[in-house]
């Protein structure tokens, strides 16, 4: 019964026209889409920025930065979680580097820095 009903509603949905059956040799699913490769650490570009402040206990750094594009993320001052921490060695509040952001578990993690002299 539940079989006849079906083909009852598929043959009028056809006749409407808002049913339309594959020809022979059609495509009968939507390809499969393209994987995206996921984006390499070092294709992430480097933002600008001054460090403010740094918790060498915790791995944190408090940095004032430039707009991070891949992020849509404007101007702003903001505290990273560093990976790993001894990244921090060598900075200090004050000084101007580049560094690499990048989302990791839904945080902001800082994966590289560097001084800009």
């Amino acid at each position: 019964m539940i079989n006849r009903t079906l083909s009852g509603c598929a043959a009028a949905l056809l006749s409407l026209g808002l049913l339309t059956l594959p020809t022979a040799g059609a495509q009968t699913s939507a390809p499969a889409p393209a994987a995206q490769p996921a984006q390499s650490p070092a294709a992430i570009p480097m933002t600008e920025g001054e460090i403010r402040r740094i918790d060498r206990a915790t791995g944190r750094v408090t940095i004032r930065h430039d707009e991070i594009g891949h992020l849509d993320m404007p101007p702003m001052t903001m505290v990273f979680q560093t990976s790993p921490a001894v990244l921090l060695e060598g900075l200090a509040p004050g000084n101007r580097v580049r560094f690499r952001v990048e989302r990791s578990g839904g945080a902001l993690v800082v994966t590289a820095i560097e001084r800009v002299q």
